[in-house]
């Protein structure tokens, strides 16, 4: 017993040598960003986001599509942006939308790019939702009637798959 109390002991103060763990949450990540250290920004939101953190991977998306930290690469922000859009996050299903508008990083696509859009302004919070509704209304008109019409049900058929 005496030696499992020593051994024990013993950890404790090699313990507390080393300092306290550094845990790095979702917020130093932000911090990161909003100080425009975009490189520790995205080493950052990288596990965060393999791990189905749906801010992380809005985050990333749009680091991919600036090329802010990471190099531009838009098949990787339509990577992010949809795993993020697919558990519900408006701003990832709104760049989405625009990303298949404009076929980057993804063939062009206008049905795809209206269920997005549709979708992210039925969940964006009000301040956004003019906005939002404007742009889905302005793609609407480079659309059939049976593009639209395969486009809202698709929105309708939509349902969040959180990942965790």
């Amino acid at each position: 017993m005496g030696y499992v109390v020593r051994t024990f002991a013993c950890l404790l103060l090699v313990l507390a040598m080393l300092g306290p763990a550094q845990a790095v949450s979702m917020h130093d990540g932000i911090a990161a960003y909003n100080r425009a250290d975009f490189v520790t920004a995205a080493r950052i939101f990288g596990p965060f986001a393999e791990g189905g953190n749906v801010r992380a991977q809005a985050h990333l998306g749009f680091m991919y599509s600036t090329g802010r930290g990471v190099p531009q690469n838009y098949i990787m922000a339509v990577y992010w942006y949809r795993r993020a859009a697919e558990q519900g996050d408006p701003s990832a299903q709104y760049m989405l939308g625009l990303l298949y508008d404009k076929g980057q990083g993804t063939p062009q696509n206008y049905i795809e790019a209206h269920k997005w859009l549709n979708l992210a302004t039925a969940h964006a919070p009000p301040r956004m939702r003019d906005s939002s509704a404007r742009l889905r209304d302005a793609l609407a008109t480079k659309m059939t009637r049976g593009e639209l019409g395969v486009a809202r049900l698709r929105a309708l058929e939509w349902l969040p798959a959180p990942e965790r």
